[in-house]
């Protein structure tokens, strides 16, 4: 059995995110940034594909928390001989991924155990391991490169077994083309501290110098505490809204503001299933709905360096706008299966890389509309610049008015008209309007309202079922959708208009399980493509929530929102989906959909309750 997803730790450095279990073990790190290959891999296979264990001899987790309002992990660990601490941390602002690992011995006497095993590249290439001379502090140096990579453990030293369980003897290691571990044990007694920590950088560059641990333990308290200090929280579910939208921010790339939709990839919707993608990439979708949370919590900063990053990303041609990117602006994201890994609960194919770059998805430009409109009307000034990609947006929506897209849960089947998809472009074009009529800006408004009245009739008169009094899931069929939850957040119909209240009654019945939990759609419908099943998806459990609380079912929400956030782990964290048979988290972790979405219930609901 994998180590369930709840029983993991998300670390950040607004460049990458590494996964750390309860029982001690980072399983999963990709360095320089989160879509960069993994050195650690453990979380898609096991220990040897590239993991960093530090426990406790005959030890239990006697308490698992980040101090408050940060991702600095404290670990307490019981022994029958003596208590320690162990403190985890990424220290933010360097670039070289320093992952910081403190231990305290608390009281009595603990042994403390390592297990490092270092595998680049999802554990596809060997590295050349060197043990530097100790420095001046007497902490030992160990060296880790392949090709453009390279790993400095710094801390006391560790010594290197082959794979028949041997201990290396030689200063330089490759055992044979086979990488080794590196193991230590160390015992402490009552207020002893060591410490270690792992730093990146390009293998053809010189080793950076060593962190004063101490130091960088401040830096990074500081930092996370001073960024939450900045925030409005003020809601129901306030601690877990605090913590969603910490998460928000450490999943944003801090130079260049890419925020991804979670830091994992290949994390299964349904455990043994194939529906295994990777999400270390920048959805504009995914983007827009987390500056409008960002928005509405005051945190104006974050969401303008989104939008010059969307500046960059789709400069040029708009005609190849692209609906995910990588987190620079990249366009190749090209999907490729990891055949040696046997995957997160035996779930395969591995995929990394993501084909669904290549998708047309209707509803993406309504979007981005949604959320520049949203950092407008909160202040933010536009420009040439800033308008002018917006109006190249309402050019690329009249360009592909009539075309079939893939939807937004980017179905692998064939293409269709979704109603979710052409009520976005019917939000697109009204927020381009709304721009001139309330902001003064310039466009062409008539053009733009020719185009969003027609939108509205065709939607209508095709994506409604008048027999059933709900509206579909596309043109073509007379299923219900999660997605259509979102219609009345762009204007297009009110949360209690008859018509969404219908819908509303439909996906309830349609799609809401014996636990109140709600599935994306039904499967078994045979629209997207693909084989298996999945669990029910945590953000359209939470779209649900905010219909019910902006309807006037305000009990309904209230209960239905403290079921959904008692499904985050101890530390806060959400994944995609939850499995209620297992009572396991499953999908890509943490998801950043799930946390903004529990952001906007919780808004809804405390709105409802004024």
């Amino acid at each position: 059995m994998s180590t369930p997803l709840e029983d993991y730790a998300l670390l950040s450095d607004l460049r990458t995110g590494p996964l750390v279990s309860r029982d001690g073990s980072v399983d999963w790190l990709c360095l320089p940034r989160f879509d960069s290959p993994a050195v650690f891999s453990a979380i898609l296979g096991g220990p040897d594909d590239g993991r960093w264990q530090v426990s406790v001899t005959d030890g239990t987790v006697a308490s698992w928390r980040y101090e408050e309002d940060t991702f600095v992990l404290e670990t307490v660990w019981e022994a029958p001989t003596g208590r320690a601490r162990v403190v985890d941390f990424l220290v933010p602002g360097d670039g070289h991924g320093d992952l910081v690992r403190i231990v305290t011995c608390l009281k009595g006497e603990v042994e403390i155990v390592h297990d490092l095993r270092v595998r680049f590249d999802y554990a596809r290439s060997t590295p050349w391991f060197r043990r530097l001379e100790d420095a001046d502090d007497g902490r030992a140096r160990l060296s880790s490169i392949a090709g453009p990579d390279a790993l400095l453990l710094n801390g006391p030293c560790l010594h290197a077994i082959d794979q028949s369980g041997e201990q290396g003897g030689g200063a330089d290691t490759t055992s044979g083309g086979t990488a080794p571990r590196f193991v230590g044990s160390f015992t402490m007694s009552e207020g002893d501290e060591l410490s270690w920590d792992l730093t990146w950088f390009p293998s053809w560059e010189d080793r950076p110098e060593p962190v004063d641990v101490h130091q960088a333990l401040e830096r990074t308290r500081t930092f996370w505490t001073d960024w939450a200090d900045r925030v409005e929280a003020h809601c129901v579910h306030d601690r877990e809204v605090t913590r969603s939208l910490l998460v928000l921010r450490a999943l944003t790339h801090g130079r260049t503001g890419g925020i991804v939709a979670a830091p994992t990839a290949s994390l299964p919707e349904s455990f043994g299933g194939g529906r295994n993608w990777d999400y270390r990439y920048t959805w504009l979708r995914d983007a827009a709905l987390t500056i409008e949370v960002m928005v509405d919590h005051d945190f104006i900063e974050g969401a303008t360096l989104w939008r010059d990053w969307l500046l960059r990303a789709v400069a040029g041609d708009i005609a190849d706008l692209r609906i995910m990117y990588g987190l620079g602006g990249e366009r190749d994201l090209d999907e490729r299966e990891l055949d040696h890994l046997v995957g997160y609960e035996n779930s395969r194919p591995v995929r990394i890389g993501n084909g669904a770059a290549d998708q047309y998805q209707a509803d993406v430009p309504g979007e981005v509309m949604l959320a520049l409109a949203r950092l407008r009307d909160h202040g933010a000034r536009e420009d040439d610049y800033t308008w002018g990609l917006q109006c190249n947006l309402l050019r690329y929506c009249e360009t592909n008015l009539d075309r079939e897209d893939h939807g937004i849960w980017e179905m692998r089947g064939d293409l269709h008209h979704f109603t979710h998809g052409r009520v976005m472009m019917w939000a697109a074009f009204n927020e381009g309007i709304r721009a001139v009529e309330e902001h003064g800006l310039s466009g062409d408004v008539e053009r733009w309202r020719e185009l969003r009245d027609h939108l509205r009739e065709e939607i209508l008169e095709r994506g409604f079922d008048a027999e059933r009094g709900t509206f579909t899931q596309t043109y073509d069929n007379r299923e219900v959708d999660a997605s259509l939850l979102q219609l009345p957040h762009t204007g297009f119909v009110a949360y209690d208009d008859e018509r969404m209240l219908g819908t509303v009654a439909a996906i309830e019945e349609d799609l809401r399980d014996e636990h109140g939990l709600l599935h994306r759609y039904r499967t078994e419908s045979g629209l997207d493509g693909l084989e298996g099943d999945e669990y029910p998806f945590l953000i359209c459990c939470f779209w649900l929530v905010e219909q019910y609380a902006c309807s006037g079912r305000v009990h309904d929400a209230r209960a239905l929102m403290s079921q959904l956030v008692g499904y985050a782990n101890d530390l806060g964290l959400m994944a995609e989906e939850y499995d209620p048979e297992s009572g396991r988290l499953a999908g890509n972790f943490p998801q950043a959909f799930s946390h903004l979405a529990l952001i906007r219930a919780a808004d809804s609901v405390t709105a409802a309750l004024r």
